[in-house]
């Protein structure tokens, strides 16, 4: 039997490689995509053939994560829940599509996860895992009993690790449970699990990684410009742009445009990841509700997101026909669900993303933002597609809108509120 696991180092993918190998007698393969998790994935390959496993795949997917995965999503300005920018959901379906091409490479009969029973993650995982290769079956450990006998708790599973050296660094103190990507990372569990506890308070300031507090953000507002096309990020304009592209061995500038520096989406990401971090920007503190049933308290930080969003919904209230606008926002409730509750490959997802993709093909032009202390704040915007005009919309007299004509429309808005007057 082979069996791809998706592994991370982490102590329970390690425990549980080790224990897939023996209790299936199988061929393990550890696979992990990195979609910008940065020195979580040193020595990770060394790792994972020391705990057991035959090969290692370290997928470099960060590009594509970016550009057919957060990027399509911003175009919907999906939001799950009013609040959630989906930073762990949207990576599910990008992990699992490409640790299935890995199971029809090598010839596998099963993948595994580490998921919980509790969690989303396991129904985002299998059921992209059933919309992508349905002949692939999936083993799920903690959804084992015989696997949570063995593994009560952590105390069990480093015993285990140390028995089979496998090579982890664990402790019996672990505050919190982390994911972290290219758009976020999250903090769930220990005191956190008390939806009263304060994030913010002085004794969690190094729980954060990506940005630091409003309090201690620059006093100094920056501004900071973007170029859109087709409701795409593909340039920004910022001073010292060179320094914090410098700041990362795998991002360049790939042209220029009229004092815009041209970037990928996974280049647009890491910039402005590093402009929200330093300006405190994308923390947020949230009750969500589960696909599974329950409500989950989490910390988030998506800093490059918040600040994407933001230009993104800002360009549209320039370019977008109004009643284009209002159907794709009411569907975009049901499209962020979508993506929390694992249904990426659903039909449906693609039927709508369809629908956004044709509202973007105005979303063309420039937005500028100021961001200072936490906030992002709109500062100005212009496209050659605008439905703004300026001789219309004037408070000035004169101009090409007859205010007369307004009488009438209000007539005829009037009448049924008038008739329904009339029943009572």
């Amino acid at each position: 039997m082979k069996i791809v696991v998706a592994y991370s180092g982490g102590l329970d993918t390690s425990v549980i490689l080790k224990w897939l190998k023996e209790h299936y007698s199988a061929e393990v393969i550890a696979y992990c995509a990195d979609i910008g998790q940065d020195e979580e994935l040193d020595g990770l390959e060394e790792k994972a053939i020391q705990t057991g496993a035959s090969k290692c795949y370290v997928d470099d997917l960060k590009e594509e994560f970016a550009r057919d995965y957060i990027f399509p999503m911003f175009q919907a300005n999906a939001l799950y829940e009013g609040r959630y920018l989906l930073g762990t959901s949207i990576a599910r379906p990008c992990i699992s599509k490409g640790m299935m091409d890995v199971a029809r490479k090598e010839g596998a009969d099963a993948i595994a996860h580490g998921a919980t029973g509790k969690g989303n993650d396991q129904v985002r995982f299998e059921l992209s895992a059933a919309a992508l290769s349905p002949d692939v079956s999936c083993i799920a450990p903690w959804r084992d009993q015989e696997f949570r006998d063995a593994f009560p708790g952590r105390k069990e599973m480093i015993e285990y690790a140390e028995k089979h050296n496998i090579p982890i660094k664990a402790s019996m103190k672990k505050p919190y449970s982390t994911d972290r990507n290219l758009l976020h990372i999250s903090f769930e569990a220990g005191a956190l699990e008390d939806p009263w506890y304060d994030a913010t308070a002085e004794a969690d300031k190094d729980m954060y990684m990506l940005s630091v507090s409003p309090e201690d953000a620059p006093d100094k507002p920056e501004m900071v410009q973007f170029l859109f096309e087709q409701g795409n990020c593909i340039g920004l304009k910022v001073d010292g742009i060179e320094e914090y592209i410098a700041l990362y061995d795998d991002v360049t500038a790939v042209g220029e445009s009229d004092g815009y520096t041209l970037l990928t989406p996974y280049g647009i990401m890491r910039v402005l990841n590093a402009l929200g971090g330093k300006h405190g920007i994308g923390r947020i503190d949230l009750v969500e509700n589960r696909f599974v049933g329950m409500k989950s308290r989490g910390v988030y930080e998506t800093p490059g997101g918040t600040i994407l969003l933001a230009a993104h919904q800002d360009l549209e209230t320039l370019v977008l026909d109004r009643e284009a606008q209002a159907l794709r926002d009411s569907l975009m409730p049901k499209y962020a669900q979508l993506i929390y509750n694992g249904f990426w490959f659903a039909p449906e997802r693609e039927a709508l993303q369809a629908l956004i993709t044709e509202t973007q093909k105005t979303v063309s032009g420039e937005v500028r933002m100021k961001l200072y202390k936490g906030n992002v704040m709109q500062a100005g915007r212009r496209s050659p597609l605008s439905l703004y005009s300026e001789e219309i919309a004037t408070m000035e007299g004169g101009g090409s809108y007859n205010q007369d004509d307004a009488s009438g429309f209000i007539a005829l808005n009037a009448l049924r509120l008038k008739a329904n007057a009339a029943q009572k």
